[in-house]
């Protein structure tokens, strides 16, 4: 590994490990007054989230289109990936007066939401770009996404049971939907490049799912992947749970 290298890999660890540390307790250091944990009050921080990333993702956008692209536009940053949605439902949970779907979204946030930031930077080679600002961009992304969770958690608007979980999971199949009709779109007009939610036509990019996709096709590496995300969804929940109700007893 040359010096240039080395150095990338450490600067990665480090921010990795900021990342862990300001996302993971810095909601458990700041949610103690009833203000900070008011209903009122975790909305705004929602808000303020979401419009902060949806900032982010326009200066993306922006630079992949004409610092990378020259003035294309690269479809494979179209602004509807899983760890695209969070910047839409924290404003979508200011705008519903539904309390089923804001619980629905809260927890969507908890589990869908948490598990890709959290793997995102537990492996995080494919948050390291080749320009430094979309790196900081990557890290800054996914640890907002982890301090999403971790934050609704702690001030109680975790999910409460399996009701709360199936409404989550129902959410989520209809977004992997919309995104197959994106994907279904744009398909040509991006030759074939967009892939929203990994869920094709285009071939599963994910290690392992993309071998499954070369063998079988893209519908089996789509039929595993969906469930697999759910099941890891599922895992962050009963995690959250037991976790809540140990902190309870």
């Amino acid at each position: 590994m040359d010096l240039g290298h080395r150095l990338a890999h450490d600067a990665a660890g480090c921010l990795r490990a900021v990342s862990y540390s300001v996302s993971a307790f810095w909601p458990w250091g700041q949610c103690r007054g009833s203000l900070w944990c008011s209903p009122a009050r975790c909305r705004r921080v929602l808000l303020g989230v979401g419009l902060f990333l949806m900032l982010c993702e326009a200066y993306k956008l922006l630079f992949y289109s004409y610092v990378i692209g020259r003035g294309s536009f690269q479809w494979w940053v179209f602004p509807f990936q899983l760890c695209s949605i969070p910047m839409y439902l924290c404003v979508a949970a200011n705008l519903t007066r539904r309390e089923a779907v804001r619980r629905a979204i809260y927890t969507f946030l908890c589990t869908y939401n948490l598990l890709g930031g959290f793997l995102a930077l537990l492996e995080p080679s494919g948050l390291c770009h080749e320009y430094w600002t979309l790196t900081i961009h990557a890290f800054v992304w996914h640890t907002l996404l982890v301090f999403l969770g971790a934050f609704l958690i702690r001030t109680g608007n975790g999910p409460k049971s399996f009701v709360d979980f199936c409404r989550a999971t129902v959410l989520f199949l209809i977004l992997c939907l919309v995104a197959f009709c994106i994907n279904l779109v744009f398909f040509r007009p991006s030759g074939g490049q967009i892939n929203m939610f990994f869920v094709g036509p285009a071939n599963n990019s994910i290690v392992v799912f993309r071998d499954i996709a070369a063998r079988f096709g893209w519908y089996a590496a789509t039929a595993l992947y969906i469930p697999c995300v759910c099941l890891g969804a599922w895992l962050i929940f009963a995690a959250v749970r037991r976790l809540t109700r140990g902190s309870r007893a």
